[in-house]
């Protein structure tokens, strides 16, 4: 399994268009598989669409993209409002749970770490000890590392009812102590944003 994700910088007051255009050209793409959810950037970089998609492997991934193409309708007509296109491949976790159609949450927190390279499998592992005590609290939509783009990149995406409820659940887990894992000796850099998803949104 792989996980696709595409985040397109936008022109700034182009979002409402660019959903539009997206939401008329999944009515012809969602004839094939993959398609998982669109999210609007609310905090952090702005003017960014997220989409993120799932296959089985790369090769149905390319003859997907390929036939989707030929039967019209796809890809949306949205490139005039594109600025920039980070376009990633993606390995789920062990512990990432299946992406699919679910209402998981109002917000979503995309969160990318990096670290030094080698030592995912230590990421992976670490995670996966703590990861059942902190998914009690608040749902992980899915947890990935890079296969092709920029690499030992880890990616974790988590949702909320609302900002409030991230904060409360976030200070209840170091109360606990079952959260964060201990990473830092590896951990280059962190970065996230919080999401909207898209009323089409499979995940939402």
């Amino acid at each position: 399994m792989i996980v696709e994700t595409r985040i397109y910088m936008l022109q700034p007051g182009t979002a409402a268009a660019v959903q539009k255009g997206f939401e008329e050209g999944l009515k012809h793409r969602n004839r094939f598989p993959g398609f998982c959810g669109y999210w609007n950037t609310e905090i952090g970089p702005l003017n960014q669409m997220i989409h993120v998609w799932q296959y089985d492997s790369v090769t149905q991934r390319d003859q997907i993209r390929k036939d989707a193409a030929a039967a019209g309708g796809w890809p949306p007509k949205i490139l005039e409002h594109v600025v920039d296109q980070d376009v990633r491949i993606l390995i789920p976790a062990p512990f990432s749970p299946p992406l699919g159609e679910k209402k998981l949450g109002n917000i979503y927190e995309f969160r990318t770490y990096t670290y030094k390279a080698g030592t995912i499998p230590t990421v992976v592992q670490r995670w996966g000890e703590m990861i059942e005590k902190r998914t009690k609290l608040s749902p992980l939509v899915g947890a990935w590392y890079t296969d092709v783009g920029p690499l030992n990149k880890w990616v974790h995406v988590w949702a909320y009812e609302n900002l409030n409820e991230r904060m409360r659940i976030r200070a209840e887990a170091l109360k606990q102590g079952i959260w964060p894992p201990k990473t830092g000796e590896i951990l280059l850099d962190q970065q996230n944003l919080i999401a909207i998803p898209a009323p089409f949104s499979r995940l939402s």
